[in-house]
This record gives C-alpha cells, structure tokens and sequence, in this order.
C-alpha cells in the first residue's frame, strides 16, 4: 500500500465565516476561519513515474477549495435565518455558499466527497482513492472525515 498527502495550510489564506446555529455557545455568532486541508490519497500500485498522484494535478482540487472557502459565508441549509444570510450577498457584502451543514467535521465530510469525485474526474480511476480530509480551523481543533470501509471486502 502507498501513501501520499497534500496539504494546503492556514498560510494559503482560506478564509471563511460561518456560524453553527445549533450551538448554545459563542459558535452561534458569526465567526471565522483560514482553514487548512489535508488530504491522503492511497493505491495498491504507483503510477509510471513512481508516484500515488502529481500534485501539480492537483490544482483543479485547490481551484474548488479556493472557490468555496476563500472569502466566503458558509451557511447551513436549515439555518433559521437562511434568508436574512443571503442578504448580505444581495447587499454585496459576502458571497454566501449555502452547505448541507456547516462546522469543522460537515466541511471534512463535504470536502471528501468532493476530492472522491475530483478524483475520478482527473483520470485516477479506481488506482488511486481518498482515505481521508483533515480539516483545520487553527492550529488546536481539527476533524477528519474517513469513509467507513465495509468488513466484508477481502484485501
């Protein structure tokens, strides 16, 4: 088995707001972040160069992680005040991305399936596959989203 990472870090300047509105803290309010992702990317075989992937394929990867997380308000789906979040982007005062869920471990989750299906997109077959997002809001809180792998598959 092979193993390679990629990691866009806190310094590429990913940054976003959100606010998770089923919190009874802090975290209701409006808040924060220049997130960081990593990403592992696993194969049973290395391609002709030797490697897992080319990270300089990964750009188009980077390009969807700039669009959806750098300078933007992520709000939940079922945000009480969905409406009235959306018009700031009416005011032109953010660029509101509406998520199935907002918080550290729904944008691990989202993040993998959209990786997974980049993935597919790029050319890497069923070779290579995602085993797992970190993702990062600051140096002490991170999540991880790893798909669950089914008992009854045989190696």
């Amino acid at each position: 088995m092979y193993k390679s990472t990629k990691r866009y870090g806190h310094e590429i300047g990913l940054s976003c707001c959100f606010r998770q509105h089923r919190a009874d803290s802090h975290c209701k309010l409006l808040h924060g972040y220049a997130l960081a992702f990593k990403f592992v990317f696993a194969s049973r075989e290395l391609d002709v160069r030797n490697w897992v992937v080319d990270f300089g394929s990964l750009k188009g990867l980077k390009a969807i992680l700039e669009d959806t997380f750098d300078h933007t308000l992520l709000v939940a789906e079922d945000d009480p005040k969905l409406v009235t979040l959306r018009g700031l982007q009416d005011a032109g005062l953010a660029r509101v991305i509406v998520m199935p869920a907002v918080g550290c471990e729904a944008t691990a989750h989202l993040v993998y399936e959209v990786a997974k299906q980049w993935l597919k997109d790029a050319g890497y077959g069923d070779r290579v596959w995602l085993e797992s997002v970190e993702v990062s809001e600051h140096g002490a809180n991170s999540a991880i989203y790893i798909k669950e792998q089914r008992n009854d598959v045989q190696d």
